[in-house]
C-alpha cells in the first residue's frame, strides 16, 4: 500500500474533486434561497432547504481529510440519497412555479450527481484504498476526459445563473405584455393575447411621446458630439491654464446626484422660456452627459500616437485637415460609443423631463410610461407592451453598432 501523502494523495479522480467544489456552492446557494423562504413564510419549504444544506455540509465533510475510507463513501452516498428525497418531497408538496423548480432543482441535481458519483466503480476502488499502476493510469485517464466536462458544465452553470438576474424580468414582463387583463402575477404563458400591443400602437399619445423622445434623443446625440469631439481632442493634445482644474470639475460633477441642479435647471429654464420644450430638454441633456463624453474621447485620443499628426503636418496638413482626414476616421468607434451613450442618456432620463414638461404634448417615452400607472386602475398589460416596444430601438442600436461598441471601450483603454 502506498503511505499517505503518497502517490493517492493527488490522484484523486475527478468526480471526487467535483464533488467538493459543488458541495459548498449549493449549500451556498441554498442559503440564498432559504432567505427568500424567510421572506415567503413557507416553513415546509424553510425545513426542507435547511435539511438539504445540512446534508451536502455532511457528505462534503465525509470527503475531507487525504484518508480514505469505505465507510466515508457509502455515509456520503446515503446523505446525498437523503437530500434528492427531500427534493422530491419538496416537489411533491409544494408549488409548480418556475422559481419553485429551479430552487429544487439545487438539491436534487447536486444530490442525484453525488450519489451516482460515489457508488461509481473509479470512486468506490479509489476509497478502498487501491492504488496499484494499473488503477493510477486508468484514474489519471478518466480525469483526463472528464475534467474538461466538469469544467464546462461549472463555466455554463455560472453564466446561466449570472444572466437570470437580467433574463427572469424580461421574461416576466412579455407575458404580462401577452396576457389577459392586467395581472402582474400568474402562471407563465398560460393564455396569449396581442391586445396590449394594439391598444399602446393605437394610441395618438404614444405616438407623440415617440416623436418627443426621439427629437430630444438625436437632438441631444449631435449637440453632444459636437461638443465633446472638438473638447475631447483639446484636452488630450493641447496643454492649456486650467486644464487640469477642468478635467478633475468634469469628474466631480459626475460624484453629485442629478436632482441637486434639478432647482438650479428649472430656474434658468424658466426664465428662458424654455419649459414644455424640446430644445430645453436637449440643452439639458446635453450638459449633463458631457463631461462623460468629454472623457471618454479624451481617453480615446489620447491612444492615437502623435507621430500620425507629425507626419501629416509635414506633408503639408493643416491642423484642421489632420483632425477632419485622419483623427476623426480613426476615432470612429470611441464617437459611435459617445454617440450611443448620449442617445440613451436622452432617451432613458425621466426626473429632468418630468420637471421641464407638464403638457402631455410634451412628454416623452419615460413620463409616457410612469403616467400609464395612476394611483387607481393601473393598466399593467399595456405598460408592458409599451416598455418593450420602448426598449426595441435600444436593442437595435446595441446591434448595430456592437462591433464599434466593442472596439470603442477597449482601445481606448490602452495607450500605445
Amino acid at each position: 500500500m502506498t503511505p499517505a501523502g503518497g502517490i493517492m494523495a493527488w490522484v484523486v479522480p475527478a468526480e471526487v474533486e467535483a464533488l467538493k467544489r459543488w458541495l459548498p456552492v449549493a449549500a451556498a446557494v441554498l442559503l440564498v434561497i432559504l432567505g427568500l423562504e424567510l421572506l415567503r413564510g413557507d416553513e415546509t419549504r424553510q425545513f426542507g432547504i435547511l435539511a438539504a444544506i445540512g446534508l451536502f455540509v455532511a457528505c462534503r465533510a465525509c470527503l475531507s481529510g487525504d484518508r480514505r475510507a469505505a465507510w466515508k463513501r457509502y455515509l456520503g452516498a446515503v446523505l446525498a440519497a437523503a437530500g434528492f428525497v427531500v427534493a422530491v418531497q419538496l416537489l411533491l408538496v409544494g408549488g409548480r412555479s418556475i422559481y419553485d423548480v429551479w430552487s429544487v432543482a439545487w438539491i436534487a441535481v447536486p444530490a442525484s450527481a453525488a450519489a451516482y458519483w460515489l457508488l461509481s466503480p473509479r470512486v468506490a476502488a479509489w476509497a478502498s484504498g487501491r492504488d496499484d499502476p494499473a488503477f493510477v493510469d486508468a484514474c489519471l485517464g478518466g480525469n483526463r476526459r472528464l475534467e474538461p466536462r466538469l469544467r464546462q458544465v461549472g463555466r455554463q452553470t455560472l453564466l446561466v445563473h449570472a444572466c437570470l438576474p437580467v433574463v427572469v424580468p424580461l421574461v416576466w414582463i412579455a407575458d404580462v405584455a401577452v396576457s389577459p387583463g392586467n395581472i402582474l402575477g400568474g402562471a407563465i404563458g398560460d393564455a396569449f393575447t396581442v391586445d396590449h400591443f394594439a391598444n399602446v400602437l393605437g394610441s395618438a399619445t404614444f405616438g407623440t411621446w415617440v416623436r418627443n423622445s426621439f427629437i430630444v434623443s438625436v437632438g441631444t446625440t449631435v449637440a453632444g458630439l459636437l461638443l465633446a469631439i472638438p473638447a475631447g481632442y483639446a484636452f488630450s493634445r493641447y496643454r492649456f491654464s486650467g486644464r487640469r482644474a477642468a478635467m478633475f470639475l468634469f469628474v466631480l460633477v459626475q460624484m453629485f446626484p442629478g436632482i441637486i441642479i434639478l432647482l438650479p435647471y428649472f430656474m434658468i429654464m424658466k426664465s428662458l422660456g424654455l419649459l414644455n420644450t424640446s430644445i430645453g430638454l436637449i440643452i439639458a441633456y446635453s450638459v449633463t452627459a458631457l463631461p462623460l463624453c468629454v472623457w471618454m474621447l479624451k481617453g480615446f485620443f489620447d491612444s492615437i500616437p502623435m507621430e500620425i499628426e507629425e507626419a501629416a503636418a509635414i506633408e503639408g496638413c493643416t491642423q484642421f485637415q489632420i483632425f477632419r482626414h485622419i483623427i476623426l476616421p480613426l476615432s470612429l468607434p470611441a464617437v459611435a460609443v459617445t454617440a450611443l451613450f448620449s442617445f440613451l442618456t436622452a432617451w432613458n432620463e425621466f426626473l429632468l423631463a418630468l420637471v421641464f414638461n407638464t403638457s402631455n404634448d410634451q412628454y416623452t417615452l419615460p413620463v409616457g410610461l410612469a403616467s400609464m400607472i395612476p394611483a387607481t386602475g393601473q393598466q399593467w398589460g399595456d405598460f408592458a407592451a409599451a416598455s418593450i416596444l420602448v426598449s426595441i430601438p435600444v436593442v437595435i442600436l446595441f446591434i448595430a453598432f456592437q462591433k464599434a461598441l466593442v472596439q470603442g471601450l477597449s482601445v481606448g483603454a490602452v495607450k500605445g
